[in-house]
């Protein structure tokens, strides 16, 4: 099975929980008087956008490379986390302003619905199934190499922590009485700092590829230590890198003896490249320019 049929495969898998799973909790949380519910609804519902997003843009990263794009279409795929980062920001301050506008009305002297017991058990349902399709996601994601698929599963685990948040609050709004109603938007409030930080930190990974940011600096102590082990190749210099989707760019520059032919220095930089490709994986970009000793 092809790259992109895994990852649709991954993504239905997904889709199809987190439509089970919306459906479930915003009747929970409409009948059980649930605002950190109803707030974890509105999250698996982000979620199941974020799929549809994911499959739309999978199919265009893995076009190959054509006239108009000569190092692939692999961006598209970086595109995607920062839309599913995007729509987790916007899930969370969404949540965070309902469950304070709630919290206003409590400390005002409104009294809040007690949540009931279906929300509870809504919400200790949804903390298995996401942590399920967390560690499916997360895992076949890293197989098949695609940042979009790990975030994906990253939206999975932030569901499933958004729902731990949610069973404390409507679990402690239920035992504890009618005194302790604040902790059901409380919790909701708590749910979406913590979808905050997820988006944060995926907004982040896609804006530094999508503005060309280098690979991590054991990434490209590693390109040098492979470039410098073979023999009669020294000085690896003008070092340039970047991740394309789930694919690296590699451009350095290196000294070799002038002396050499020019059939030689060309079969040593093809080696080098073979090289970088064996460990970084046979669809990286990579250019080595060769130099004369000084």
């Amino acid at each position: 099975m092809s790259r992109e049929k895994e990852i649709y495969k991954v993504t239905l898998v997904g889709s199809a929980g987190n439509v089970a799973l919306l459906t479930f909790k915003f009747i929970a949380g409409v009948m059980g008087n649930s605002a950190a519910m109803i707030a974890d609804a509105v999250h698996s519902l982000s979620d199941f956008i974020t799929d549809v997003i994911v499959l739309a843009f999978v199919h265009v990263s893995a076009k190959p490379q054509d006239e108009s794009h000569d190092y692939g279409h692999g961006k598209y795929e970086t595109f995607a986390t920062f839309i599913i980062g995007l729509a987790i920001m916007a899930a969370a301050t969404g949540i965070i302003i309902s469950g304070v506008a709630k919290l206003v009305d409590w400390a005002s002297g409104k009294q809040l619905a007690a949540p009931g017991w279906l929300a509870l058990a809504a919400a200790i349902v949804s903390i298995v199934v996401k942590e399920f399709l967390y560690r499916y996601t997360v895992h076949r994601g890293k197989q098949l190499g695609s940042q979009a698929v790990v975030a994906n599963a990253w939206h999975h685990r932030s569901d499933a922590l958004s729902s731990i948040g949610a069973a404390v609050g409507i679990g402690g709004a239920i035992l504890l009485g009618n005194r302790w109603t604040a902790l059901d938007p409380l919790a909701s409030v708590v749910v979406g700092v913590m979808l905050v930080k997820v988006s944060i930190d995926l907004l982040r990974s896609s804006i530094g590829e999508l503005t060309e940011s280098s690979l991590p600096s054991d990434v490209e102590q590693e390109i040098e230590d492979i470039i410098c082990s073979f023999p009669g190749v020294c000085e690896p210099h003008n070092l340039r890198t970047r991740r394309i989707g789930n694919r690296f760019a590699i451009e350095a520059h290196v000294r070799m003896d002038g002396n050499k032919s020019l059939t030689e220095a060309h079969n040593r930089a093809s080696a080098i490249e073979r090289r970088l490709r064996e460990r970084f994986g046979p669809q990286t970009h990579v250019t080595i320019h060769m130099e004369p000793i000084k």
